[in-house]
């Protein structure tokens, strides 16, 4: 029996990395060897439960579940149903798609492992495949930024618009990015970290706000003019406002400085907060947008990364060999240590 190093929950903060059998396709099946997978903020929240609630388990019990939901890398089998797929295709994956539980959040399969199983393959549907000009680091980047793209299509951005987007983690850059490719004229970028700040001027954002710093209210509306709310109150002049930080003070600094008939979309994961000042949304006729996951975006982003990946490279601050898993998993875990963790297999390039 063929085996495999692979990425599961461990105790709390922990992760293990065991010895699984490796994966064999069947007829409609494609075995890809891993090349580099990114460790998501769902991989930490994983990880400080200790494992995944299991349905079948009394009393909330977990289990352990293997990791890793943004692989990148190259099909070395495949089955004899598969027609349009080949061994040697550079292929980034929608976890969302397997028949057994979405990879690597509580699926039966994780891509932060040496070998990943394709159930059913399909080449647009459970795979794409990326030219070889993209380094497997860049390409691991295909879900996260699928994430970012919803955020933005859900924004429904103008060119003319301007734009806020708060958090400078992966999600808040890559929706900036794909903001300006989309044209949007103006777009600030606020955070509390200044590293996090000089990249997002980095990939494209045209100002920044240190938001422990400054009066965001007071920076936006000499970034964006001066507008009012419904009630002639003076406001910024931004149209979009872009949660990917989860803070509760973002939802009080956008209520703060929104316009009349400003949008606020919600992309990242809410922490708890404290009650949100309706009245201050009435006032501006605020609308909240929410946006989850990637509906259609998770292959329509890959051929633009491809043709942007040495920008997109900037969001990458560390690559992490396998063979430091537990490393690459401790420095995620540590506030403010990275912000986007790759872990490569092999020469990822």
């Amino acid at each position: 029996m063929a085996t495999m190093k692979s990425v599961q929950t461990g105790p709390v903060g922990k992760i293990d990395v065991v010895d699984v059998e490796r994966p064999v396709p069947g007829p409609k099946d494609v075995l890809m060897r891993i090349r580099a997978c990114g460790i998501c903020g769902t991989d930490v929240t994983f990880l400080h439960m200790g494992g995944m609630p299991s349905r079948g388990a009394a009393g909330g019990d977990l289990v352990s579940v293997p990791l890793g939901h943004e692989p990148a890398g190259e099909i070395v089998e495949v089955g004899d149903e598969v027609t349009d797929l080949k061994v040697g295709d550079r292929v980034v994956v929608n976890p969302q798609d397997a028949p057994t539980g979405i990879i690597g959040c509580g699926g039966k399969f994780g891509g932060m492992s040496e070998y990943l199983l394709i159930e059913n393959a399909v080449a647009g549907k459970s795979v794409a495949v990326f030219p070889d000009t993209v380094p497997f680091d860049v390409a691991a980047l295909n879900e996260p930024m699928a994430v970012a793209r919803h955020a933005v299509n859900r924004s429904e951005a103008k060119p003319s618009d301007k734009v806020v987007v708060f958090g400078a983690g992966p999600i808040g850059l890559g929706a900036t990015i794909w903001l300006k490719l989309r044209g949007v004229e103006h777009v600030v970028v606020a955070d509390v970290i200044p590293e996090r700040l000089e990249t997002a001027l980095s990939v494209g954002a045209d100002a920044v706000i240190n938001s422990a710093t400054e009066d965001i209210t007071a920076r936006l509306t000499e970034l964006h003019g001066q507008a009012a709310n419904a009630l002639g109150q003076a406001r910024a002049g931004t149209d979009i406002y872009i949660d990917a930080a989860g803070a509760p003070a973002v939802f009080n600094a956008t209520i703060a400085a929104a316009q009349w008939g400003a949008k606020m979309v919600m992309v990242a994961v809410q922490k708890k907060s404290d009650a949100i000042d309706l009245a201050g949304m009435l006032r501006s006729e605020l609308t909240l947008i929410a946006s989850q996951g990637y509906p259609t975006e998770i292959f329509e982003v890959t051929q633009e990364i491809a043709e942007h990946h040495e920008r997109f490279a900037k969001l990458i601050s560390h690559r992490i060999p396998f063979a430091e898993a537990e490393r690459a998993f401790e420095l995620t875990l540590t506030p403010g240590a990275a912000e986007k963790v790759v872990v490569t297999f092999g020469d990822e390039a």
